[in-house]
């Protein structure tokens, strides 16, 4: 007989369980943690501010969580996403520094957690109004380089083989195939179109695979122009085509070309593709292809969160308004590769 899954505590519980926890840990008797908060930027879920405080002492932290009951696997995976931060924090790189990457299924309520140090700065939706477009895309570009100049087998997950451009497409067509079918009349063609026009599997790099502006956060350098902080959400992070990030940030200035007022968790800014594409180095016509792939992965996962929440299986009312943006992604990638 299969053993009960654990019922999932309320968030009150969950942060007596875990002052319990970091008092143990951090060898603090006094320690007390306040309400555990969850963020309300964003739109993975199951992530929450929480601070300790002993005396003087105190610290804001960040607490991510798999959703109850989940296989933990994928974007679930909040461990594998723990060990690529602290990899890539030990390079030195702008990734939160982790506190607690805890598989004992006893601590909580069954499920492993990922505890890290909150990092102060800018979302983009500020950013934007305090530096100029370029300025930013630069930083993000600037950023993407380092973290692509890390060896794989100290990435985190250098254990794992590298995803090859044909799995990379399968993978999407497969969430494609479960959207909407209104929304997706024309996804087959531009499926079809990327197939036709593969490029040659490049040497692989760590990559983020979601790397856009809205999982940044920005703050002046020493001359005042921004800086990345941090990069956050490594849900489906893989090792593989270095170009795959770069489609992920010229698709960004894609979306607020094309469906302009449309909510774009991204984090659009006013920038041409091509100035993205010139400030990377990357070949146009090469990176036209990555970014055709963008189109079609986004449309892809927005069409299929779409279905789960008209299916009540993950409501978040903000994709009933991506609807154009779905249509215009895939219009958009067709554009490109014709």
């Amino acid at each position: 007989m299969a053993e009960a899954m654990p019922t999932p505590m309320s968030i009150a519980e969950l942060g007596e369980r875990l002052q319990g926890y970091l008092a143990r840990e951090m060898d603090r008797a006094g320690l007390v943690l306040g309400p555990v908060d969850a963020i309300p930027e964003g739109h993975s879920g199951f992530t929450y501010f929480v601070t300790a405080v002993d005396g003087a002492w105190s610290r804001r932290m960040v607490l991510r969580l798999p959703p109850p009951g989940a296989r933990i696997a994928g974007p679930a995976d909040v461990l594998r996403q723990g060990r690529i931060m602290a990899a890539l924090h030990d390079h030195g790189l702008p990734t939160p520094r982790i506190i607690a990457n805890c598989e004992d299924p006893t601590v909580l309520d069954g499920r492993p957690f990922c505890l890290m140090e909150a990092v102060d700065g800018l979302r983009i939706e500020a950013a934007v109004r305090a530096y100029p477009a370029l300025q930013i895309a630069e930083a993000a570009v600037r950023t993407l380089k380092r973290i692509q100049a890390v060896p794989v087998e100290r990435s985190g997950i250098g254990g794992e083989p590298p995803v090859p451009l044909t799995d990379e497409m399968t993978r999407w067509a497969w969430l494609m195939q479960r959207a909407p079918e209104e929304l997706t009349s024309r996804a087959p063609a531009l499926g079809a179109a990327l197939a036709a026009g593969k490029p040659r599997d490049p040497s692989p790099t760590l990559v983020h695979a979601d790397y856009h502006y809205g999982n940044m956060l920005f703050r002046p350098d020493d001359e005042g122009r921004p800086d990345v902080v941090a990069v956050l959400d490594w849900e489906i992070a893989e090792i593989g085509a270095p170009l795959l990030d770069l489609g992920c940030l010229c698709v960004v200035a894609q979306r607020n070309r094309d469906v302009p007022g449309a909510p774009n968790p991204g984090g659009g800014i006013d920038l041409e593709i091509e100035d993205v594409i010139r400030l990377y180095g990357a070949d146009p016509a090469e990176a036209r292809w990555y970014l055709a792939l963008s189109c079609y992965k986004y449309a892809s996962i927005f069409g299929y969160n779409l279905m789960l929440h008209r299916r009540g299986k993950r409501p978040d009312v903000m994709y009933e308004s991506l609807t154009r943006v779905i249509l215009a992604l895939v219009d958009s990638g067709l554009e490109l590769l014709a």
